[in-house]
């Protein structure tokens, strides 16, 4: 409900109001500039295509951070057997050879290779990953906007005001709480895995190497765990930022709708304009009717029909004085103008202008017509 303000408008300096002072009512809504609307699809589509959308950048580092772990544990035995290789390579043959151009060169593509063989499916799992994790979020979307310089991001009083906003705050607390928890786990779990490692003095290198690996994707998975979690949370908390921060007043809204609607007076004198094309069209279809169907006073129909078409039509019809009008027009070319109240009433609620006569009206349509023609022949 809206919230309404009466002030009284008095005349008097002092003492009472007259009874007949004017009493002024005011809507404060018009006025106010609270956005307290939902945004429109409108303002939601030009968000977006500003690159404005809801997104939690701690969904995708968790993802990430996972996918980067398990390729590398899908991928560890064939990397450590190429990496294997290429250190055999690099202090056997290689290191007792000469030092040449040529050497060099090949020293140079082995190492680009090996790192191609090992480094290039983690980064395609990570980047196949981090894809599909933005797409879920926001679907496809493709915008230079955000990248465009902004010269008003130079200001530096707007930066100072941006450094101490709600949202950077927001955000501070956000890290503070994410490295706490995080902190802890890993504590937690160096302090359970500490009283292990002297055992490992006795181990052989490569099992050594697997059981450190062991615990850092052990490690790596809780971590990924739990940002995961603090993601899903900080998800909700962008969408229902993001559409707040996209809410609009009524005013806004009011004057959107002007712009894709168009102004309502505007629009009603275009559809006025548009009545009066129509309605002198139609009246220039009178004087060509084979009959005028009348009610007799309110409501008036002219039909056409000839050898070649398959069924009347309506060419025009009217109530009250667009009927008058009509019927004049009919008398002053001659017209027949016969009185049939159902089948007026009938033909002015059930036929539009240029459509045929329908099939249940035919036989009540044919005597008018054969009515006229009859009346034609003998004037004739």
């Amino acid at each position: 409900m809206k919230c309404i303000k009466t002030f009284t408008a008095s005349w008097t300096i002092s003492g009472e109001p007259p009874e007949d002072t004017p009493i002024l009512r005011f809507d404060l809504q018009l006025f106010n500039q609270e956005k307290t609307e939902d945004a429109t699809p409108k303002k939601k589509e030009e968000a977006r295509k500003k690159g404005q959308v809801a997104k939690s950048i701690e969904i995708n580092s968790a993802f990430v951070i996972l996918a980067a772990f398990l390729g590398l544990k899908v991928v560890g035995p064939y990397t450590y057997s190429e990496l294997t290789g290429y250190m055999q390579f690099m202090f056997g043959p290689f290191a007792t050879a000469d030092f040449t151009v040529d050497s060099a060169h090949l020293l140079f593509m082995s190492f680009a290779l090996v790192f191609l063989k090992t480094a290039l499916p983690v980064m395609l799992i990570i980047l196949i990953i981090s894809l599909a994790v933005s797409f879920l979020q926001v679907g496809f979307m493709f915008t230079l906007e955000p990248l465009m310089p902004k010269l008003e991001r130079l200001n530096p009083i707007t930066g100072f005001g941006r450094l101490f906003a709600l949202r950077s705050l927001v955000e501070l607390v956000k890290s503070l709480f994410k490295i706490t928890l995080i902190g802890y786990f890993v504590y937690r779990f160096i302090n359970r895995e500490v009283p292990k490692l002297p055992e490992l003095l006795q181990l052989d290198l490569a099992t050594t190497l697997d059981y450190a690996a062991a615990l850092v994707f052990d490690l790596a998975v809780q971590i990924g765990a739990i940002i995961l979690v603090l993601g899903a949370l900080d998800y909700f908390y962008q969408w229902w930022e993001h559409n707040k921060s996209l809410r609009m007043s009524k005013q806004e809204v009011k004057e959107e709708f002007k712009q894709t609607e168009g102004n309502p007076l505007i629009k009603g004198k275009i559809k006025e304009r548009q009545r009066a094309i129509a309605m002198r069209r139609m009246m220039q279809e009178v004087p060509k009717a084979t009959a005028v169907i009348t009610n007799p006073t309110h409501f008036a129909v002219a039909i056409k029909y000839d050898k070649t078409m398959t069924a009347p039509e309506v060419v025009a019809k009217g109530q009250d004085f667009l009927a008058e009008r009509i019927k004049t027009i009919a008398r002053e070319n001659r017209v027949a103008i016969v009185e049939n109240k159902p089948l007026a009433r009938a033909l002015y609620a059930t036929v539009e202008v240029g459509d045929a006569i329908p099939a249940e009206l035919y036989q009540a349509v044919a005597e008018v017509l054969a009515y006229v023609f009859r009346l034609k022949k003998r004037l004739s």
